[in-house]
């Protein structure tokens, strides 16, 4: 089983953990040749989810129900996030180490990311939405929550289509490694 030192450790070297659903999620550790970044300086959004993350229709939280984020962004019909992932990133969260960004609407989780902070750096690990638009204001609260607290770097590992409206990037991981390494120092 994985310790929750060897995850941080992982890292701080540019890799992360993934169960592989095909193998009997067994973990392995990942190291992309090109590695999905959104810079915080030109982090975008459009004028009407501005409109409608300044209206906070959304009650804003960090950490009130981590597990909870964790369990609905692996409740997928394929996920990466094993039931040992859960339990190390819970452990993570509970020495400061992981976090939570989630929209509650009604009294209920309506979306969310988690992710892992180290130095002045965020590693996003998976992000979900029960209701339209929960996940963007989450993630527009974490970048809000990043910048007030100087951070350098929010890593997001793979670039999507979803990731590249708030401008996400791929760079080279040699790069990577050069800004995580000035972002843990």
């Amino acid at each position: 089983m994985l310790t929750v030192h060897e995850v941080l450790y992982g890292y701080t070297k540019g890799v992360f953990p993934m169960a592989e659903p095909d193998e009997d999620n067994t973990i392995y550790w990942y190291e992309p040749t090109f590695r999905g970044i959104i810079p915080l300086e030109t982090f975008k959004v459009s004028k009407n989810l501005q409109k409608l993350y300044n209206k906070k229709k959304f009650d804003l939280r960090i950490n009130f129900d981590f597990e909870a984020v964790m369990r609905a962004c692996a409740s997928r019909d394929e996920t990466w996030i094993s039931e040992e992932l859960i339990e190390i990133y819970c452990a993570l969260n509970k020495i400061g180490n992981a976090f939570s960004f989630e929209a509650w609407l009604d009294g209920k989780l309506a979306g969310g990311l988690y992710g892992v902070s180290m130095g002045r750096a965020f590693f996003g690990e998976s992000m979900f939405h029960n209701v339209t638009d929960a996940s963007k204001i989450a993630l527009m609260f974490l970048v809000e929550t990043l910048k007030k607290e100087n951070y350098q770097l929010l890593d997001c590992q793979f670039i999507t289509e979803h990731l590249k409206q708030f401008g996400a990037v791929e760079i080279p991981q040699s790069d990577y490694l050069i800004l995580l390494h000035e972002a843990l120092l």
